[in-house]
């Protein structure tokens, strides 16, 4: 894998791989608040939430195969909130650690203000030492701590909201 990634728009064929991705975050834990796999059908809706003139949906491959996501999703979904949006990256396992998640953020800061973007929120799980320091790396403060709000296999976690203003 090179390390100079691109990205483009997610379209509908790129759903089982994104979904594929997703799912194999969920016994870890440490990523999603699922605690079982999801179907491509279920994502459905959420998939065509993801407009490229108002939250788009990004994937990265490699030699043709996705690699990664980055999604920018609503933030509480009322008007007034239009301007702020919720950051979600997902990264195949053998693309970890090899700067794909750095690239998608550099360039999600970089567009929020295209999309009329000038609030970005990471909403991770205190015990993912990983995704919160790559976002704090980028200038994100916590915002937010929510103590034991998650119980995944009957551990209390925390979350954490992570907020950075980018125009």
């Amino acid at each position: 894998m090179t390390q100079a990634f691109t990205h483009r728009l997610a379209t509908f064929e790129d759903l089982p791989a994104i979904v594929e991705i997703y799912n194999s975050t969920v016994s870890s834990r440490q990523v999603t608040a699922d605690t079982e796999p999801v179907s491509v059908e279920s994502r459905y809706a959420w998939f065509h939430e993801h407009t490229p003139e108002r939250r788009p949906l990004w994937v990265c491959e490699d030699n043709g195969k996705v690699i990664g996501w980055l999604s920018f999703s609503n933030f509480y979904g009322r008007p007034a909130y239009a301007g702020t949006a919720e950051l979600s990256i997902y990264l195949h396992e053998a693309a970890r650690g090899k700067g794909l998640g750095r690239y998608f953020l550099t360039q999600a800061i970089a567009f929020a203000p295209q999309i009329s973007v000038h609030t970005l929120l990471g909403f991770i799980f205190g015990h993912n030492t990983p995704s919160l320091k790559l976002f704090a790396g980028f200038g994100f403060d916590t915002w937010a701590n929510m103590p034991r709000v998650a119980t995944l296999d009957g551990v209390e976690r925390d979350l954490i909201i992570l907020g950075k203003r980018v125009a």
